[in-house]
């Protein structure tokens, strides 16, 4: 039976729908300053490293095998794979693949990875239509740009409610991104927001699963298919973020409409983008890094009586397990990253296999570690001790990880981190080579270059 309800609803809110739209329609390409387009080139790059690496992990595989049963036209590639399929299952493939190691980007004032969603479905869609790197980066600011201010105003009250925030915005980034390509007027870009904003993915109840890294892809084949739609004549409501039963007041009780209006075409989200060094999720980087740091003091595991981490509670929230039982378990689990931290000064995706989580000395290491919360630790933030078996006590602080905006990733070390990744996939030569035309993207006249290279050799099963 149908009912009449009041919910508490802003009436005066900005109309950032047809805002936004015509941002994402009408901004100059370019239109940023040098460091931002920089940004937007490591953003890329980081993002292409990820979905190469785990590309024949199982997750990919069976979204493989998932995707060809609906035999799909080659339109587009997926990344470190032989197979080409259609453009919508190749951004939902690659949206995958790219957050299954959770070694991909951060928005750190959101905890949206914002590439996963943008990129799939924006490289799916400029490979299929032979379009050039400038169109890509273009359309990587912007989409990255909607998403993460529609992230800003509502968080942290609608992750605390459970949303996964980098699906559960990501369509709307996905969809910006592939308007710019398909060069959407205003109106059709508005409406693309609109469709898009219907189909919001992500719950965080999924995380430890293969569904985790589901939902950038989803959002990414969502966001691709909003543009698509609206290119036709699709039509949603003009007010869908922003409306009383529109996405933004439905999915979050904080509504801060300046995030998204403020500086709009001035200051770029992209700008406030990091790197992973750890293949992991983001809240347990400062205490990996304080474990190598005891590492680099000598500190070894089986001179450890007890490490104790005194954390912020979204750390425990978040990554809790203390017994994890294979690798997806031990990304969430700040009991294991500690572990590896302290025994192999790394953190890399080796040091979550299956066979290193039930190590019996990583195993042990992981019972020493004693994690205690202290709200008054912020989130980016650790305060370690390690109480060694002679009695000693050695205390290491760590205010901003590795990683961090504050302590960011070098040029030099994003390539060894794609590296890393890229070549037990498609080799030594085709990672450099990949790398070269990722530095010079904006000037590459097809994506299609890029792409080439990074399918696998053979034929596709």
């Amino acid at each position: 039976m149908a009912r009449n309800t009041t919910v508490p609803a802003d009436l005066s809110a900005p109309p950032v729908t047809a805002l936004l739209a015509r941002f994402v329609s009408g901004h100059a390409s370019r239109g940023w300053s040098d460091a931002v387009d920089h940004e937007a080139h490591r953003t890329f790059y980081n993002w292409l490293g990820c979905a190469i690496g785990a590309a024949q992990h199982e997750a990919a595989q069976a979204a493989v095998q998932a995707v060809q049963m609906l035999q799909p036209a080659a339109q587009a590639s997926v990344l470190g794979r032989t197979e080409q399929v259609d453009m919508a299952s190749a951004a939902l493939i690659n949206g995958i693949t790219s957050h299954t190691f959770d070694f991909d980007d951060t928005h750190l004032k959101t905890i949206i990875h914002p590439a996963g969603p943008v990129a799939s479905a924006v490289l799916a869609l400029a490979e299929h239509r032979g379009l050039s790197g400038r169109e890509v980066l273009d359309a990587l600011v912007l989409g990255i740009d909607v998403a993460c201010r529609v992230g800003n105003t509502m968080y942290p009250d609608h992750y605390d409610r459970g949303w996964h925030i980098t699906g559960s915005t990501g369509m709307l980034g996905a969809a910006a991104g592939c308007a710019r390509l398909l060069r959407l007027n205003e109106q059709q870009t508005q409406m693309a927001l609109g469709i898009a904003a219907s189909q919001p993915v992500g719950l965080r109840e999924q995380f430890g699963t293969m569904t985790k890294p589901f939902h950038p892809g989803g959002a990414a084949r969502a966001g691709l298919m909003s543009a698509l739609l609206a290119s036709q004549g699709f039509t949603a409501s003009p007010r869908a973020l922003e409306a009383p039963r529109g996405f933004i007041q439905v999915a979050s009780d904080k509504r801060d409409w300046s995030e998204i209006t403020g500086e709009l075409g001035q200051r770029f989200e992209i700008s406030f983008n990091t790197y992973k060094p750890f293949a992991c999720g983001i809240v347990v980087h400062p205490s990996i890094d304080a474990c190598v740091q005891l590492r680099q003091q000598g500190v070894t595991p089986e001179q450890v009586a007890r490490l104790d981490l005194r954390v912020h509670s979204l750390v425990l929230e978040l990554t809790g397990k203390k017994e994890p039982k294979d690798g997806l378990q031990g990304k969430f689990s700040v009991y294991h990253g500690c572990a590896v931290g302290l025994i192999y000064g790394r953190a890399g995706e080796d040091e979550y296999h299956d066979a290193v989580v039930n190590d019996p000395r990583v195993v042990a290491t992981r019972a020493k570690v004693n994690a205690i919360v202290d709200d008054s630790i912020n989130e980016e933030s650790v305060h370690v001790t390690a109480v060694l078996n002679d009695g000693r006590q050695i205390v290491v602080e760590v205010q901003h990880a590795i990683g961090s905006l504050q302590n960011p990733l070098s040029d030099a070390q994003l390539q060894g981190k794609f590296t890393a990744l890229v070549e037990p996939v498609l080799g030594a030569a085709r990672a450099a080579d990949i790398t070269g035309l990722c530095r010079s993207l904006g000037t590459v006249a097809d994506v299609r270059t890029l792409t080439a290279l990074c399918r696998a050799a053979g034929e596709a099963p």
